[in-house]
């Protein structure tokens, strides 16, 4: 990449396979809403989670790399399977050769820095796509910092569909959200803290909350992941910096602009403009 590039501001970028990260660009726009945004979503090639590492490494680099060529300085991952199964490779392998002064981040160890002082029996669950549970990256991130909690994963493949085709609040979803919590609960019954381990899980709150037992709580990443953007550019100034501050925000898709102008509507309340692009 063209090194003078690096000298120009621009929005922050914000990634994801799909519609989730939606739920993650929100917290940011409430926490820092002065700072200017452009959403990507690679709808046409979503779902990643039961992708392997190679393709999901693949696809990740190609929208980090669309997304600096718009401008961004500041690239988040608001994927899971994305931050689980790309995010090192892109940090370690790419950057020191597309541009050493850029940076991509993702949500996975914001949600992670904050759960020990959660959870008071030590003991976790993490719901995520079967890629990000199979990946691990939960259980040894979480082992890096907190040897002493205990973890348990749970792959509720089902979940991401009832989302996107809009079931997530009917009464058919029931039997998906029950049979994967009584399965992570009946692995572990000391389990106090369910991590939503993947962003389009928000918008199953209400049916998980109606399933998990009293004293258990559901941590979503949203909050954290946008608290811990506001920490990190409090302590990097100079990406502050880099990252304009319009308080706009700009969305691509590389699928239907319509279905993902229908889509955002319920995941953010709000009316969108949607450009298409191809990343392939």
């Amino acid at each position: 990449m063209n090194q003078q590039l690096s000298s120009k501001s621009g929005p922050i970028g914000v990634f994801d396979s799909g519609y989730g990260g939606l739920t993650i660009l929100q917290q940011f726009r409430k926490i820092l809403p002065e700072y200017d945004y452009l959403y990507l979503g690679d709808n046409a090639r979503a779902p990643y989670g039961s992708r392997s590492f190679e393709v999901v490494y693949e696809f990740t680099l190609q929208a980090v790399n669309r997304l600096f060529e718009e401008g961004c300085q500041l690239v988040i991952l608001a994927c899971n399977t994305a931050s689980a199964k790309a995010l090192r490779n892109i940090q370690q392998k790419n950057l020191p050769n597309i541009d050493p002064t850029r940076r991509v981040l993702g949500i996975i160890r914001p949600t992670i820095e904050i759960i020990d002082g959660i959870t008071k029996t030590k003991h976790i669950g993490v719901l995520g796509t079967t890629g990000t549970i199979q990946s691990e990256t939960y259980n040894i991130e979480i082992n890096k910092l907190f040897p002493h909690i205990i973890t348990t994963g749970e792959a509720c493949p089902m979940w991401v569909p009832l989302v996107e085709n809009r079931e997530f609040d009917h009464p058919g979803a029931d039997y998906f959200v029950k049979k994967h919590i009584d399965e992570i609960l009946h692995r572990d019954s000391q389990i106090d803290t369910l991590v939503l381990g993947c962003t389009h899980y928000p918008l199953l709150v209400d049916k998980i909350q109606r399933f998990i037992p009293e004293g258990v709580q559901i941590l979503s990443q949203g909050k954290y992941v946008a608290e811990s953007l506001h920490h990190y550019l409090q302590v990097h100034p100079e990406m502050s910096d880099k990252c304009t501050k319009g308080g706009t925000c700009k969305f691509y898709t590389t699928e239907s602009v319509e279905k993902f102008s229908d889509m955002a509507s319920i995941f953010l309340s709000e009316n969108i403009d949607v450009e298409h692009l191809s990343l392939e």
